[in-house]
């Protein structure tokens, strides 16, 4: 019997290499999305389905976790507040950041994994070449991961292949693992032209850039 193992899809890049590094490492996939009201949402669902459809994953699973945006505190969510554009600086957080996002998505993807019985975790957080949030970390990873198995008593693993990875190396990983990058969505403004500004679609415009390659989005 195959292991298996939560994926947090969110339509993204990132996600999405995770997603196929551990169809490549032959588990079964259980992919899990979050609905939160963030402006790109129709369009993250939408990827979501077609990155589904292409691993062809019958398990899934797709929340509405709108108090995320009741929280707010972030500019993903809270129309009012302006997207940062045209800035990588890693030295101030950007409003972007929703506040423990993370850890509120990898809490409740502990307990979809209890209920699967499912051993891992796969989530594409990047601590490199991102925008510093530090929900992306490795450090909060290993914590959250132990707190993760002392609250449920299994002993569940958290992988995050691409944290020290730069954009340009996530690109090449997806491109050999044949990821559908076409079906991939990293903006954080639009849900139909990436604008090209957002620290999102600047990194991966870099990563694109380096690898020398077209962004299939674009």
């Amino acid at each position: 019997m195959k292991k298996k193992a939560v994926c947090i899809l969110s339509g993204g890049m990132d996600s999405a290499t995770c997603a196929y590094i551990a169809r490549q490492q032959d588990y079964e996939i259980i992919a899990l999305h979050f609905d939160y009201q963030q402006r790109t949402m129709e369009k993250e669902r939408a990827c979501f389905e077609l990155l589904c459809n292409d691993l062809e994953v019958i398990n899934k699973a797709v929340l509405n976790v709108d108090f995320i945006a009741a929280i707010g505190g972030n500019s993903l969510t809270d129309k009012s507040l302006s997207i940062r554009e045209n800035n990588l600086n890693k030295d101030e957080l950007p409003n972007t950041y929703v506040p423990f996002r993370n850890g509120v998505f990898l809490s409740i993807a502990a307990a979809l994994a209890q209920k699967e019985n499912a051993s891992d975790i796969f989530i594409g957080v990047v601590a490199e070449d991102s925008s510093g949030y530090p929900d992306c970390s490795a450090d909060f990873i290993s914590k959250i991961n132990m707190a993760i198995n002392s609250g449920t008593g299994e002993n569940i693993k958290i992988h995050t292949p691409l944290v020290n990875l730069s954009k340009s190396e996530i690109v090449c990983k997806a491109l050999e693992l044949q990821v559908p990058l076409q079906f991939t969505w990293s903006c954080y403004q639009s849900n139909d032209k990436p604008c090209g500004l957002c620290d999102s679609c600047l990194l991966r415009k870099k990563g694109f850039e380096k690898v020398g390659i077209i962004d299939p989005i674009l």
